[in-house]
C-alpha cells in the first residue's frame, strides 16, 4: 500500500483544531492500515517526526427513512481515524562517530504540517 493510499483526508473539527497546538493531527485513514503504516506515511508525506499514533474504528450507523414506497433502511459508511502526535521541537541528532568525535546528523524535521487545511 502506498503512502498516499493510507492517508485519505484530514478531519477538521473544533477539537482537532484545538489539539493542533499540542502537535496532534487527526486523519481519516484506510481501514486496513496499521499504526506503523500510518506513522511511515505521515513522516514521508509531510516531513515531520511522529511520536505516537492512536487509532479508532467507527462502525457505520443504521439509518432509516421514509420514502413513497415505505421505509428504507441503510447504513452510514464505517471508517478509521488516526490521531498522530508529532515532535514540536525537532532537534538535530548527535552521536559519537569514528575517532570519538561528535557527529551531528543532517535530519531536519518540520514542527507543523502546513498543508493540513487542504
Amino acid at each position: 500500500m502506498k503512502d498516499f493510499d493510507i492517508i485519505i483526508r484530514p478531519q477538521k473539527t473544533e477539537k482537532s483544531n484545538a489539539e493542533q497546538a499540542e502537535g496532534k493531527y487527526v486523519f481519516i485513514v484506510a481501514e486496513e492500515a496499521t499504526k506503523i503504516d500510518i506513522k511511515k506515511a505521515v513522516e514521508s508525506l509531510f516531513g515531520v517526526k511522529v511520536l505516537s499514533v492512536n487509532t479508532i474504528r467507527y462502525d457505520g450507523k443504521k439509518k432509516t427513512r421514509r420514502q413513497n414506497s415505505g421505509v428504507v433502511e441503510g447504513r452510514t459508511a464505517s471508517y478509521k481515524k488516526a490521531i498522530v502526535k508529532i515532535d514540536k521541537t525537532p532537534a538535530e541528532v548527535s552521536y559519537i562517530g569514528k575517532g570519538g568525535k561528535a557527529v551531528k546528523s543532517g535530519r531536519k524535521y518540520k514542527d507543523t504540517i502546513e498543508n493540513y487545511d487542504a
